[in-house]
């Protein structure tokens, strides 16, 4: 399964690829969420190949929704981001994914998250550990929050959430470094590699982060809520980090 979501994702990255800085049709599915051709045309290879290859399986899209699961199977679910950084993807900014997240029984047990632009290919198997482009990753070892570099991410609703400009602020005096790609599923594998150690972000949904959690449990990291409990992928607060500056982020949010 996991060198199927492997080619699969690879395959839906070609296709992003192919379609960035096109004249693309862009609509929008609420005040500001964008989504392109782009979006839809990957998702459907996905969808087509998982149900070619997996046809009892039920499905999370983000632009298609949910599919029941079929009575008599195993609970399995794939759960897929097409296009993660769609607004990026719109603009032409280079800095967007594939995700993509297989479910048994309420725990993700696949996970692949594909950057096209950088040919960076992060996949894990729970207990298998997680690897990029082949190679074994993990965690950064920094444990001192003035020595970390953190990212986020801007809700789309921010006006709703008002706590959001406060922790950035808060967040910004006590790291080394911010920063805001406007992927999730990027920040999370970077979490997963070392690049970045810790994220936090308000307002996200399974699909966003699906792949991510597997990729930095399995990478030695730690993923919760805000409030430090096991983390629910259908709830939107995420807090993730190398395990070492976690508590000091709990902090800085005002959850410890």
């Amino acid at each position: 399964m996991l060198n199927f979501a492997i080619q699969t994702a690879r395959d839906a990255g070609a296709i992003l690829v192919d379609r960035l800085g096109r004249a693309l049709q862009v609509s929008n599915k609420g005040d500001i969420d964008l989504v392109t051709e782009a979006d839809l045309a990957s998702e459907k290879l996905i969808i087509e190949r998982i149900k070619s290859h997996y046809p009892r399986h039920a499905i999370l899209a983000e632009e298609s929704g949910a599919t029941e699961f079929v009575p008599g199977t195993t609970d399995w679910k794939w759960i897929i981001d097409p296009l993660d950084g769609t607004t990026n993807y719109a603009h032409g900014y280079p800095c967007f994914c594939v995700s993509i997240g297989l479910e048994h029984s309420g725990s993700i047990e696949i996970a692949v998250i594909y950057d096209p632009m950088r040919d960076e290919m992060f996949a894990a198997e729970r207990g298998q550990g997680a690897t990029l482009n082949g190679r074994r990753m993990r965690v950064s070892e920094v444990e001192d929050l003035n020595s970390a570099m953190l990212c986020t991410g801007f809700p789309y609703n921010v006006r709703e959430r008002p706590n959001f400009a406060r922790d950035f602020a808060n967040f910004t005096m006590e790291a080394q470094a911010v920063r805001r790609d406007g992927s999730a599923a990027i920040d999370l594998a970077y979490i997963a590699c070392g690049r970045f150690d810790g994220f936090w972000e308000d307002g996200l949904n399974a699909w966003d982060v699906a792949a991510g959690v597997l990729l930095i449990e399995e990478a030695g990291g730690l993923v919760t809520d805000f409030a430090g409990e096991k983390l629910n992928i259908y709830t939107p607060k995420v807090l993730a980090s190398n395990g070492l500056v976690h508590n000091a982020m709990r902090r800085v949010l005002g959850t410890m």
